[in-house]
């Protein structure tokens, strides 16, 4: 198991390097002059535009800005914004706030996912399982603009069970109502995987001989079959994670979530190299660590699968 640790531990400095560099060129080589745009209709002085250029290195070659910045990030210091504030402050006001939606949705994912895909499973054919098929195929295919909307006006403004917007007061219970639309358009496909891996694992031959031996359902159903379920679910609430992580946008800004999503889309219309670069830089780390982590669960889910030594 270390070894196999060291590994993934190892593979993750070729995606930092490689995911880094590659945003960081995407992002300064787009066209248009982002020192310039700050000043408007006014014109600079030119000696004030080399000025702010020889800051922020945009007079070096590429490969000398990205090491300016990249050793930057390993101390710590994510730069400054070309508005003068520190990327560091950005960040850590913004991305507790996405994080708490983003584990909040995920939760709800899971425990809809979980709950509902393993009776549909065992119950495949019948009420429930046809019932719960046409649901998760609805939350399919309503966009999730149109469930923000019609969540924040029936749950919202007319029941008034949930705040409709967040603003500056984001706390755990600010964030539901966000967080169960986020939820519920990324449950209905985590639902069918789980349904799916219930069905074909109850057709196992360990399923079997557990039922041959007398254990109770009981038994058989959580530890032999849900347990050996998981695995697809898993990875794929792993993948939604980083993605909610990289910013729900548009439901972040209808609910004017103050977080990473609006943020990151605010930088990008003012051409905040720094910024955009920077969050994405905490993504890539985020990411890799998510899947790392989701990577030795496997282990736990499933004890079939054995790591090379």
């Amino acid at each position: 198991m270390l070894g196999y640790i060291l590994r993934r531990v190892l593979q993750v400095i070729p995606v930092f390097f490689g995911a880094t560099l590659l945003i960081y060129f995407m992002v300064f080589a787009m066209p248009g002059d982002p020192i310039l745009a700050l000043f408007g209709d006014r014109t600079p002085n030119p000696a004030l535009l080399k000025e702010i250029r020889d800051q922020y290195h945009l007079n070096d070659p590429f490969i000398v800005q990205y090491f300016y910045y990249i050793t930057g990030v390993f101390q710590g210091d994510f730069g400054v914004s070309f508005s003068g504030q520190p990327v560091n402050e950005v960040l850590a006001r913004t991305f507790p706030v996405t994080l708490r939606l983003a584990v909040m949705a995920i939760a709800i994912e899971l425990v809809l996912a979980i709950i509902i895909g393993t009776v549909s499973g065992l119950r495949k054919g019948k009420f429930f399982d046809n019932a719960s098929l046409v649901i998760a195929l609805v939350f399919i295919a309503i966009p999730v603009f149109v469930l923000a909307f019609l969540a924040q006006y029936f749950l919202g403004v007319q029941l008034g069970w949930f705040k409709p917007t967040v603003g500056a007061q984001n706390g755990w219970m600010d964030l539901w109502l966000p967080a169960i639309v986020l939820g519920l358009s990324l449950y209905a496909t985590s639902m069918r995987l789980t349904r799916a891996s219930v069905i074909e694992t109850l057709n196992q031959d360990w399923v079997r001989t557990a039922y041959s031996k007398g254990l109770p359902r009981r038994r058989v159903i959580p530890v032999h079959v849900l347990r050996n379920s998981l695995i697809p679910v898993i990875t794929n609430s792993a993948t939604n994670f980083g993605v909610l992580m990289v910013g729900a946008t548009v439901t972040e800004g209808i609910f004017n979530v103050p977080g990473v999503g609006n943020t990151l889309y605010q930088a990008v219309i003012r051409q905040e190299g720094p910024t955009v670069v920077s969050f994405v830089t905490v993504f890539v780390i985020v990411y890799v660590l998510v899947n790392l982590f989701v990577d030795l669960l496997y282990g736990l889910l499933d004890p079939r699968i054995r790591y090379a030594q």
